[in-house]
């Protein structure tokens, strides 16, 4: 296949995006009254606003035709009816079926996997309504109090961050907490106020081999087993999510307590499954199902909707024209809910470990942009930090601004202090402000014609900056899932749009087989190893200073 800058569809977005990019969007608002209608739709539990971008009609009417000429339906047609589109590594890719809610099969090689799906729901509904009901019992005899999710990746960011989103939600039954890092720091931190009587573990590993995870995993077994004699505690503490059951057992976990995964599931998009047992364990397991509802009600829309309607496409044909006909490197996510705080490192994982790469489909390295740089805080935090260089900087970053019209928590007078700056900054962002405005501004405070002859440069405000607004009702198990399965369908659009599989990660394991390689020589006197002289030169001076 040739390259995607050859498409008939491409050449003219890149035409287009001459005529575009001189044009401010206060001209492009002035000129069309009806641009806000135009370009917002509502999406299951989710309003989207992608008006303050620099596109027209004609944009929208052109990158449509790149989506056709892509064949779009027809991937999103294969990938939900469990195509192996995963080429590289020969797997489907159905996170959609974990949450769906129909009863049409879902046949992998003849099979419907929403049978397994239902038999995993049901065990886990059981074994959540068991510990929370206080029906399980630790080596003592006392119920589970502390629940530790022992994971990374995929397996630890999809969960903490549902989990921080839905806090509110939380009847106080159990507590969740999770260690991802290798360090010692946090796995020590999380482990010093708990009682090994009332902690569960839940380690999550596909393969039961992770190191990081491993290593933390052993660290928490004995730290239980220094708390008690009893031969049986690891099977009363430890439960497993993985599909190596041997080695599971092996380290103390009963058969019974491990739950499956399939490699149709990627790690990054698996909250859904087992992997999201912590969420149901703290919200119970009837709100866990909301989420996965939610998601459901957008991957329909996804299905069923027209190209000119369709959310998760539109969001994602728009970051196409700002990265690769605008040149935009990067993208915020700047959520304006507390609840959403750890969303930007959770998506920053879903898009760049998905679209982070630089090889198409047919293994030709590709000539164009692909993946944006994800990054993001809590938007009013962002404000008193990043938000200079977004507004003044030299380098554009469209931005998604994430925000609520009912706050989880009600106090009076701060949801509404919160939104005044999430309207303010997108508009702030857009218009800017002229050397006229801020003249007549100083001039009023009674500034001298040289003191506003010097201020003028440094206060122009150019604007043109893109956002989107995405606007939930409020913030519940439902809309939250109808909002990461956007982002989730946004990635897999913009991969077929670039001609890459968006579902393997081999830029992940690189770093880490070689890291098993340094290992050994870290607790040996020789370097056995064929390394470069930095790296040879910092391993000494490492084991060196550890010695000593």
């Amino acid at each position: 296949m040739s390259s995607r800058k050859s498409l008939a569809s491409w050449k003219a977005l890149e035409a287009h995006a001459k005529d575009m990019k001189p044009r401010h969007l206060k001209e492009l608002f002035a000129q069309d009254a009806q641009r806000f209608d135009k370009f917002s739709r509502q999406l299951p539990n989710v309003f989207f606003d992608y008006s303050k971008n620099q596109i027209d009609d004609n944009t929208q009417a052109l990158l449509l035709d790149l989506a056709r000429e892509c064949d779009i339906e027809s991937w999103r047609d294969k990938m939900f009816a469990g195509d192996k589109i995963n080429i590289t590594e020969g797997r489907a890719v159905l996170h959609s079926a974990l949450r769906c809610q129909s009863s049409a099969p879902v046949l992998l090689d003849g099979h419907n996997v929403k049978q397994d799906v239902a038999a995993e729901l049901a065990k886990i509904e059981e074994f959540v309504g068991r510990v929370r009901r206080g029906d399980w019992k630790g080596y003592s005899g006392k119920s589970i109090r502390d629940v530790v999710c022992i994971g990374i990746g995929g397996s630890n960011l999809g969960p903490l961050m549902v989990t921080e989103a839905l806090n509110s939600y939380s009847d106080g039954t159990l507590n969740i907490h999770y260690v991802s890092n290798v360090d010692g720091v946090q796995v020590a931190d999380v482990l010093r106020p708990l009682h090994p009587e009332s902690t569960m573990f839940v380690v999550s590993s596909k393969t039961f081999t992770t190191s990081e995870t491993m290593t933390n995993a052993h660290t928490a077994q004995k730290w239980l087993q220094a708390a008690t004699d009893c031969p049986d505690a690891s099977a009363q503490h430890f439960v497993a999510v993985s599909t190596n059951i041997t080695a599971a057992v092996s380290f103390g976990v009963a058969e019974e307590n491990i739950f499956t995964m399939w490699d149709w599931v990627g790690g990054r998009f698996s909250l859904w499954s087992a992997i999201g047992l912590p969420i149901a364990l703290f919200l119970g397991f009837s709100q866990f199902k909301e989420l996965l509802e939610g998601a459901c009600e957008m991957d329909q829309h996804f299905c069923e909707a027209p190209l000119e309607q369709n959310g998760p496409l539109l969001l994602a044909m728009v970051g196409v024209w700002n990265g690769n006909f605008l040149g935009h490197q990067a993208h915020a996510l700047l959520p304006y809910d507390q609840s959403l705080h750890r969303l930007p490192a959770y998506m920053q994982q879903a898009e760049m470990e998905s679209n982070g790469k630089s090889t198409d489909f047919d293994g030709n390295v590709v000539d164009y942009q692909t993946g944006a740089l994800i990054w993001g805080e809590v938007g009013i935090n962002g404000q008193h930090a990043f938000y200079q260089f977004m507004h003044q900087g030299t380098t554009i970053v469209p931005a998604d601004f994430i925000g609520s019209v009912e706050p989880v928590e009600a106090i009076e007078g701060h949801h509404d202090t919160l939104m005044a700056n999430y309207f303010a900054q997108m508009e702030a962002l857009m218009n800017g402000v002229d050397a006229g405005e801020i003249r007549a501004d100083l001039t009023a405070k009674g500034k001298t014609e040289a003191e506003i002859a010097t201020l003028i440069p440094h206060k122009i405000h150019r604007g043109n900056r893109p956002t989107n607004a995405l606007l939930m009702e409020k913030i519940t198990p439902r809309s939250l899932g109808s909002l990461i399965a956007l982002y989730e369908s946004k990635i897999f659009v913009q991969g077929i749009i670039w001609n890459i599989c968006s579902f393997d990660q081999w830029g992940v394991e690189l770093g880490k087989v070689m890291a098993t390689k340094i290992l050994p020589e870290l607790a040996n006197d020789a370097i056995t190893g064929a390394h470069d002289s930095s790296t040879v030169g910092l391993i000494n001076r490492y084991k060196k200073n550890k010695n000593a």
